[in-house]
């Protein structure tokens, strides 16, 4: 069981994302007012707080939704989900879709420090079921499936 540390959107693509709070997940979509919703594998995306935590003792100073993560995860190592593992927020279930991605063109924090943990230690979900989300509430690994 880990804890929502914080929501994410941008309004555009290319630009970072900022904490909002909380905010409505929609079914097969993904988050309300977010760019990077859409009827895709990857309508939502999450880090961990931790891995975060990690990157800014290398003395870069981040905000929440720099790395592009629609929600900052505590207490849950997001990395070692499986596909198809199955995340409830409340009401919100999402479903693990994808595990890291392939980067193209680094992002302003890898031009600026030569790293960036979104494309090892970010992860991706559809939405099963939408919902209303804010930062401080409980998320649950309700179903994980075993690694290939």
């Amino acid at each position: 069981m880990g804890k929502i540390v914080a929501v994410c959107i941008s309004e555009k693509k290319g630009t970072a994302k900022i904490n909002v709070g909380q905010a409505e997940i929609i079914g097969n979509y993904g988050l309300k007012g977010d760019a990077h919703a859409g009827n895709w594998h990857r309508q939502v995306s999450l880090l961990s707080f931790e891995k975060i935590e990690a990157f800014k003792k290398q003395g870069v100073l981040v905000k929440d939704g720099a790395f592009g993560e629609n929600l900052i995860v505590e207490g849950i190592d997001l990395k070692e989900l499986s596909i198809g593992t199955k995340l409830i927020v409340k009401d919100v279930v999402l479903e693990v879709t994808q595990i890291g991605k392939e980067c193209h063109s680094h992002c302003a924090i890898y031009e600026a420090v030569g790293d960036c943990i979104m494309p090892r230690e970010g992860i991706f979900a559809r939405v099963l079921k939408g919902g209303r989300i804010k930062s401080g509430d409980e998320i649950k690994v309700i179903c994980t499936n075993e690694k290939n």
